[in-house]
């Protein structure tokens, strides 16, 4: 259908110890939109100065990844199921820890949208439902991916419900 392409750059510092590790881990990742990001092992993974912290990291961009996925095949089929939809807010968190067959990995990523707009909460979590079914990147990976939106009627939905 679609091809999609991500381009990596990193180049060694001749001063550092390649060989024993000691190596900075930052790159940059470009776009083809020409989008450029700064990124670098986790600092949880590898340690500083070989790791930058005020750079995005790998697992980073997958919770990112999974989050933004989820938030635009909702905005789609809410769209379509003709809700009006004002805002959209997630706060998304990956858990990396060892998995079933002890190779560390994002083993669970949940997703905590916070959506301003004229649906009932029955609504929302059907919608939530069938954007994670249809969502491209969650249908891509192995991790297990949770929905727990955070619902806060709105003052027609407090006065009637």
């Amino acid at each position: 259908m679609s091809t999609y392409v991500a381009e990596i750059e990193w180049t060694a510092n001749p001063e550092e110890d390649f060989r024993r590790g000691r190596y900075s881990r930052v790159h940059e990742i470009r776009f083809d939109n020409g989008l450029a990001v700064r990124a670098s092992a986790s600092p949880a993974v590898v340690p500083q100065p070989f790791a930058d912290p005020s750079a995005v990291d790998p697992e980073e961009l997958m919770v990112a990844a999974l989050s933004s996925c989820h938030m635009m095949s909702f905005l789609d089929l809410a769209r379509r199921a003709g809700v009006t939809v004002r805002a959209y807010h997630d706060t998304a968190e990956g858990i990396l820890e060892k998995n079933a067959e002890g190779r560390v990995a994002l083993t669970t990523v949940t997703l905590r949208p916070r959506i301003d707009c004229d649906a009932d909460r029955a609504t929302l979590d059907g919608l939530h439902h069938k954007a994670h079914e249809v969502c491209f990147i969650a249908n891509s990976v192995r991790t297990d991916v949770r929905v727990e939106p955070v619902f806060e009627p709105t003052g027609k939905e407090a006065h009637h419900g």
